[in-house]
């Protein structure tokens, strides 16, 4: 008979959890929130006016930025979105 501790037992549901999660499909509109959610809270992207949408995982970011950096850490931060299929940065740089 196998014998589990507590600590063994929640480390098992908990990886078992996320195991399962990891193949749920994401619902559009919390891919949204998530990705909304990351460029707002980012400090150098909370400022700016970006646009989100979500169709399928597949995700489209509109707006301005004042430099090619910035319009590169857009692409960084929606990436790292759990969820995210694709992503066509369509943020501007503006001059």
């Amino acid at each position: 008979m196998l014998r589990l501790h507590r600590r063994e037992l929640l480390a098992l549901l908990l990886t078992a959890s996320a195991a399962g999660a990891a193949d749920e499909p994401i619902s559009d509109d919390l891919l949204y929130d998530r990705v909304n959610r990351a460029l707002i809270t980012d400090r150098e992207l909370g400022t700016h006016q970006l646009e989100v949408e979500v169709s399928a995982g597949a995700v489209v970011v509109t707006g301005w930025v004042e430099t090619a950096k910035l319009q590169k850490r857009v692409e960084k931060i929606v990436k790292k979105v759990k969820g995210v299929k694709t992503l066509d940065n369509r943020v501007q740089v503006s001059r």
